[in-house]
């Protein structure tokens, strides 16, 4: 497994090392500091964090391990549920983008992150694995809709010079936020066998969905205007 998943990373260095600089988009003027649009980025840097976190609280371990310990299913078994999620949550990239085309960028991330984020909570109080493996398969086609969406609102909203430092900054934070999480989680997890990481990685969710759309629903980006 570790040495299938080591080769997975040399092919995927070997197919960026095939990319021609044309790929990328140009610009009159190089990549500069964070500058004009730098209160925009900590605050979505911010918000991104706290999602992050939430994220992180149901990490795919953590998670087996609950559903193990919930339900007395094998490994195998949840490694065929983790199998039909991740397709589901495939899906979903691609839904993003009409879905972003005909109704916004702010209200994709919103209105698709939201329901998954009380799918999960309803995860939590599932009675049967057959309920929360279709919590989980509902949660899964919406969760992900807000990944691509999120990114190109980010870049939509600075100017085109800033971006590498907007994806900097936006990034370095929810990664330290996600490594933080896990230990919450496990010690949830130790204190009580029910689900509270899926409950509270939910509510903060639904928090950070709800705050995404109060602060900036406003400031939309070019295309939108």
């Amino acid at each position: 497994m570790f040495g299938l998943y080591a080769a997975i990373g040399l092919l995927t260095f070997l197919l960026y090392r095939r990319l021609s600089p044309q790929v990328e988009a140009s610009t009159d003027n190089p990549p500069v500091p964070l500058g004009p649009s730098r209160g925009i980025v900590y605050r979505l840097a911010a918000l991104f964090s706290v999602d992050a976190f939430g994220g992180g609280l149901v990490i795919n371990a953590l998670l087996a391990l609950w559903l193990s310990e919930r339900f007395g299913i094998s490994i195998a078994t949840i490694g065929a549920i983790f199998f039909v999620t991740s397709l589901c949550s495939a899906v979903s990239y691609f839904a993003a983008v009409p879905l972003a085309r005909r109704f916004g960028l702010i209200n994709t991330m919103v209105f698709t992150h939201l329901p998954s984020s009380v799918f999960l909570i309803l995860t939590a109080f599932a009675p049967t694995i057959w309920i929360a493996f279709g919590l989980l398969i509902l949660r899964s086609l919406l969760s992900q809709m807000d990944v691509p969406t999120r990114s190109s609102y980010v870049m939509a909203v600075v100017t085109p010079e800033e971006r590498p430092a907007a994806a900097s900054v936006t990034a370095v934070p929810r990664s330290l936020a996600s490594a933080l999480a896990p230990l919450l989680s496990g010690w949830l997890l130790t204190v009580s066998p029910f689900g509270w990481p899926l409950v509270l990685a939910g509510t903060l969710k639904a928090a950070y969905d709800l705050t995404l759309l109060r602060r900036f629903s406003s400031i939309k980006p070019p295309e939108e205007r």
